[in-house]
């Protein structure tokens, strides 16, 4: 029998701070909460496009060449790359709102130093300082727009953050370029510029910005941290060197790759012995997440030197000024909103995100592969063309990565996993820049050698001056020589657009084994409490049927359903294993014992109109789904058992006879008082008879709706006419009952607020009315007959079989007329007597037949 169950109640909390209601927020009240957020953001990238297009300025004026010009860019990715991680996890452990804060004020302390800067050393420390700041904003973003607001909603958000993030690169390089061609300006006051909106932002978090604080004791992975910021960092200076300062086939190279090596290896030994690593490595047991971080890295690669290297096409192969450069590169950043935007509505519209994912990988690798065909004397719409492609793809894969990742985590979890995807896709952002970069680096120098070689021995000299890697002022070049130079960056840029496009193609093809889960309904701060009610309350209900506690005898190991969201995908089949067995505590004892001193949770249970509720089973869980402890009830409702010590539990509550309630309780050290109210769970009994022989009716249709007519259950009855439905709401339903060969009936019930409330059926049986048409020839295949009441309502129609039979059922008895067709319409009057059969042939035929 099927039957529907209602969904649970919230609990009431005595305690300050105590919080049961988990009702999702209105789309006012979180854009209200995400208004400073992307303002914040809004900085952060208004900031990096800015300085995107002054760069080939900057670099110029401050005596740098293309190594100086690749770092400058690199630093800020490198910085980035190692924080995101570090990041994500004190989300997890501390106040969000304030690790905003304090990524948005590292970042303009950054920005400020910036501008000061007097050699190329000094912006690239300071750029560092920047990434700090930049990659605690860009996780922080995906980590607090996940604790509020459910996948399924979070695309239509995520569309926003999209948004921002295209508005900001459309505007930064405009304003940049303004900027950088003011003389009494000048690039120096691209650094300058955002501090006012940052001002702005902070005062704005302040106000909007209202999140939960778990407090707990923690310890950060500084050692985790500093061995991949290691690790990536001599990577990245062994790509950047490698063929310049060095050859790639080096003992320099040798001792580069190897200690890199060697300090990755590191690092996975810190994270796997690390209490609270900054990237947990369970979490890569999930194939989504790192099918979803691999693609990242090569994502990163196609949006950053996108970002990158278009400043130097339009700057030094096209000679555009930086506000123009900025203003070409409006198709690229169009395509992003556009796609980012669309996607992330329709996402919330239907729950697909697959396709999405999919299809970007395809355009960002065409983008990139055409994109590789341009050259210095390319014409522009052609290479607008191209952008578009590649916004468009980024656009569908940037945000979609990091949701596909965030819907498959533990809410414990999120942050560490919203910002390994970051994380990932910074890497192959930083990775991407530094090799491209080296690598453009080389062929323009041999492009620019072959173009002067054909000048003749004229500007033969003038290639080894070039030969020192400083980017060439163009406006003191002769034309000849300016031509070549200009043919060689825009030759060498479209090289690395085509090697990243090979990069897009792998990610495209790892999207493709992704699987497509189900968007989940509800945001972290709400999965904790509806995943625990789901998944254990089967367990706990059978806890509340036996008069004491339940104890697990030594050395037993209890098998506990862990909560699906608490359990990592194995990548088999994409769902979780919820029924893993794990190590339950038997009581609160023994939680004592194992971990000291515990912090009391206690409280009441109660039911309607404040009634205890005895011997309804209490149990605390963690986060992850561990049993700490378990309570029954007294007489009086009252419970107690110990939490290990501070930090966030889920409280679980069932009884006989009522919902299962599922809340989250915060524990900071002193003891905790909480109320749990349980909302009764009722039963529907009931038996169906006939009404004439009082026997009971098998295989009758039993349907249950409420007063607005929504579906509750639905089954059938048994030999004995039994019908029976678990777990219904308290209040007035309709119970419908539907037999052959008796009337339908309907009828109102009410259900108590416990127990089991009982009713009987009594169905009428229906008349019936049968018999043949005839014709002259004999019985009349294909006649209509229609069946009329004595107030002229129609009451059946049929049609005759090729033995001229119709029938009428479930009849009440009295006046009819019969009318059939098929020769001259022919009408007769009758009366059906009520329950039984009555025969009823008709003679049709022509007049005078």
């Amino acid at each position: 029998m099927a039957t529907t169950t209602p969904a649970g109640v919230r609990a009431h909390a005595k305690h300050a701070g105590g919080h049961g209601d988990d009702a999702p927020m209105t789309h006012r009240q979180i854009m209200e909460a995400l208004s400073g957020l992307l303002l914040g953001m809004f900085v952060a990238i208004l900031s990096s496009t800015i300085v995107s297009n002054a760069l080939p300025e900057i670099i110029g004026d401050l005596g740098g060449g293309q190594s100086a010009y690749t770092w400058v860019v690199t630093a800020t990715l490198l910085a980035m790359t190692a924080a995101t991680p570090l990041w994500g996890k004190l989300a997890d452990l501390y106040n969000k709102k304030a690790l905003v804060q304090i990524a948005l004020v590292i970042y303009v302390l950054g920005s400020m130093a910036a501008g000061l800067s007097q050699n190329s050393g000094m912006l690239i420390a300071c750029r560092v300082v920047q990434g700090v700041g930049v990659g605690g904003l860009s996780a922080l973003a995906q980590i607090v727009m996940a604790a509020m607001i459910s996948p399924r909603e979070r695309g239509r958000y995520s569309g926003y953050l999209g948004a921002t993030f295209a508005v900001a690169t459309v505007g930064g390089p405009l304003l940049g370029g303004v900027i950088t061609d003011t003389s009494w300006l000048g690039w120096r006051w691209c650094f300058y510029v955002g501090v006012p909106f940052a001002v702005i932002a902070l005062i704005v978090l302040q106000k909007t910005l209202h999140l939960p604080v778990v407090k707990r004791d923690v310890k950060v992975d500084w050692a985790g941290a500093f061995f991949i910021s290691a690790a990536v960092s001599l990577l990245l200076v062994w790509i950047t060197f490698a063929g310049d300062k060095y050859d790639w086939l080096s003992w320099q190279t040798y001792a580069m790759v190897a200690g890199a090596v060697v300090l990755a290896l590191v690092f996975l030994l810190v994270e796997s012995k690390a209490s609270e690593p900054i990237i947990p490595l369970r979490l890569f047991r999930n194939r989504t997440i790192t099918l979803s971080s691999i693609a990242s890295l090569f994502v990163g690669v196609a949006m950053f030197s996108g970002t990158v290297f278009f400043a130097q096409y339009f700057q030094l192969a096209r000679d555009e000024s930086p506000t123009m450069s900025g203003v070409l590169t409006i198709p690229m950043i169009g395509g992003l909103f556009v796609s980012s935007t669309v996607s992330g509505q329709l996402i919330t519209r239907t729950g697909k995100w697959k396709a999405w994912l999919v299809g970007g990988g395809v355009l960002i690798t065409a983008g990139l592969g055409l994109l590789g065909t341009i050259r210095y004397d390319t014409d522009y719409w052609k290479t607008a063309v191209f952008m578009a492609l590649l916004g468009l793809g980024i656009g569908m894969m940037m945000q979609n990565l990091v949701l596909s990742t965030q819907n498959q985590v533990d809410p414990g979890d999120l942050g560490a996993a919203s910002s390994t995807v970051t994380f990932f896709r910074s890497l192959g952002g930083a990775m991407g820049v530094s090799a491209l970069g080296a690598v453009m680096a080389h062929r323009i120098t041999d492009y620019a050698q072959d173009g002067i070689a054909d000048l003749g021995p004229k500007y033969a000299s003038l290639a080894s001056g070039g030969s020192t890697g400083e980017i060439p002022d163009m406006d003191k070049l002769p034309v000849p020589l300016r031509t070549v130079m200009e043919s060689a960056y825009g030759h060498g840029i479209a090289d690395v657009f085509l090697i990243a496009s090979v990069l897009a193609l792998l990610a495209f093809l790892i999207t493709l084994f992704i699987k497509e889960v189900p968007l989940r309904t509800k945001g972290a701060l709400a999965q904790a409490a509806a995943g625990a009610a789901e998944e254990t309350a089967p367990a706990q209900t059978a806890a509340a049927q036996t008069d004491t506690a339940v104890e697990t005898p030594a050395g037993a190991v209890a098998e506990e359903k862990v909560p699906s969201w608490a359990v990592a995908d194995d990548g088999s089949d994409g769902t979780a294993n919820a029924t893993e067995p794990i190590p339950a505590v038997a009581d609160a004892a023994e939680v004592a014992a194992d971990t000291g001193a515990g912090v009391p949770v206690h409280g009441h249970v109660r039911g309607a109109e404040n009634t205890p509720v005895p011997r309804a089973a209490v149990t605390l869980i963690s986060l992850a789904g561990r049993q700490l402890g378990r309570s029954v009830a007294q007489a009086d409702g009252s419970y107690a058992l110990d939490a290990p010590g501070a930090g966030s539990y889920v409280l679980i509550a069932s009884a006989d006879g009522f919902q299962p309630q599922a809340s989250t309780v915060v524990v900071n050290g002193d003891p905790v008082a909480y109320d749990i109210v349980l909302s009764g769970t009722s039963g529907l009994r009931g038996v169906v008879r006939a009404a004439v022989t009082g026997e009971p009716v098998e295989s009758a249709m039993v349907i249950v709706t409420d007063v607005r007519g929504d579906l509750l259950a639905t089954g059938t009855t048994g030999e004995q006419g039994d019908f029976s439905f678990a777990e219904l709401v308290p209040g007035a339903v309709t119970v419908a009952v539907n037999a052959a060969g008796f009337r339908p009936r309907a009828l109102p019930v009410e259900i108590g607020v416990t127990g089991v409330t009982r009713t009987e059926v009594v169905l009428d049986a229906g008349a019936r009315l049968r018999g043949v048409v005839r014709a002259p020839h004999g019985p009349l295949a294909d006649a209509r007959v229609t069946l009329v009441d004595a107030a002229g309502n129609v009451a059946g129609t049929a049609t005759t079989g090729d033995d001229g039979a119709y029938a009428f059922t479930d009849l009440d008895g009295g006046e009819y007329t019969v009318i059939a067709t098929g020769y001259p319409p022919a009408a007769t009057s009758l009366t059906v007597s009520g329950p039984g059969v009555d025969d009823h042939d008709i003679e049709l035929a022509h007049p005078g037949e």
